[in-house]
């Protein structure tokens, strides 16, 4: 059963959560380790990011240093293969345009097919670190809307090429996308962001994501737009306990979100990062039982340095 299916048929509020492949050289074992922590809340699928290769500075035999491609988190879809198999949880890894050609988008098709995983979250990504803005990667794709059109070729049987499959495939790819209750940093407005969202929901995509946030009015109010303007798939609210003090500061510049003025007035009182966990289970709480009241289809966690929390908020949520 697909995700959109489980989500569709959970009688409840459901549970979801998102993990990062290990770093390369680590072993899984910590990513089973946050599994393991969380199934006891019945996870009705588990997100897989996926990362780009990013250009080091190596040193060469000679003393000279060498600008190459390297990737720090290996692996997505061997993760996720991993995980399909020890726990027997439906699985979403990320199909990003950034660091990606289309031809090494297709093989990851054709392997994430093979292993019986047709579940998939499809974003552009984000922009290299040694870039000012978002370029992609030669013969790749700029936005997301164009990779889903590769999906869908695929899912029709066809390759990059124009070539059909050998073979009709028995199963196609179900995707989600992102949404920003709080628009994507580069739009220009909501408006148009909205607008090229409901573009991407007509091209295939049969649910939302949404980025995280702090104020489940901004979310009501997204999912409002969103319905007016005729999208009509679920819209999943994504949600991310703060863990430590800085965070105040480094989640705003970072993914472009406002913290509300009584949450970040709790977290200023705070003198550890023990402290502030605590705080940002509690307000993460306040958030998931709100959202749950008000029938919310699914909340996905970002559980990146937030088992601990996230667990102990869906202790009191689920």
């Amino acid at each position: 059963m697909k995700v959109i299916d489980l989500i569709n048929n959970s009688r409840s509020t459901a549970f979801s959560f998102e993990i990062l492949p290990p770093l390369k050289g680590n072993s899984i074992d910590m990513v089973y380790k946050t599994i393991d922590t969380l199934r006891e809340f019945d996870p009705k699928y588990i997100n897989i990011t996926t990362h780009r290769s990013e250009m080091v500075y190596k040193t060469t035999e000679n003393g000279l240093y060498q600008c190459v491609a390297e990737r720090h988190r290996p692996g997505t879809v061997a993760v996720a293969a991993a995980i399909k198999n020890k726990y027997k949880i439906n699985v979403v890894p990320h199909i990003i345009c950034s660091g990606f050609s289309k031809a090494e988008t297709e093989y990851v098709l054709i392997d994430l097919d093979f292993l019986g995983i047709h579940d998939l979250l499809v974003l552009r990504g984000d922009k290299a670190k040694h870039q000012k803005e978002f370029i992609s990667t030669e013969d790749g794709y700029e936005h997301a809307y164009d990779l889903q059109q590769q999906i869908n070729k695929f899912n029709n049987g066809f390759f990059i090429d124009g070539t059909a499959q050998l073979q009709k495939k028995e199963q196609a790819f179900s995707y989600g996308i992102a949404g920003y209750p709080e628009k994507h940093d580069e739009a220009p407005n909501l408006d148009s962001d909205i607008y090229w969202l409901k573009k991407k929901v007509e091209s295939g995509a049969d649910y939302i994501v949404t980025q995280m946030f702090f104020d489940n009015q901004k979310y009501v109010d997204f999912v409002k737009r969103c319905r007016e303007e005729g999208i009509t798939v679920p819209i999943i609210p994504g949600l991310k306990p703060v863990t430590f003090m800085n965070q105040l500061t480094v989640l705003p510049k970072i993914f472009h979100i406002d913290i509300p003025e009584d949450f970040a007035l709790e977290l200023r009182k705070c003198k550890t990062d023990e402290e502030a966990r605590i705080t940002g289970v509690e307000w993460c709480t306040k958030q998931a039982l709100e959202l749950k009241a008000q029938g919310v289809p699914s909340i996905h966690f970002y559980s990146m340095m937030a088992t601990k929390s996230v667990k102990e908020v869906a202790q009191k949520v689920y």
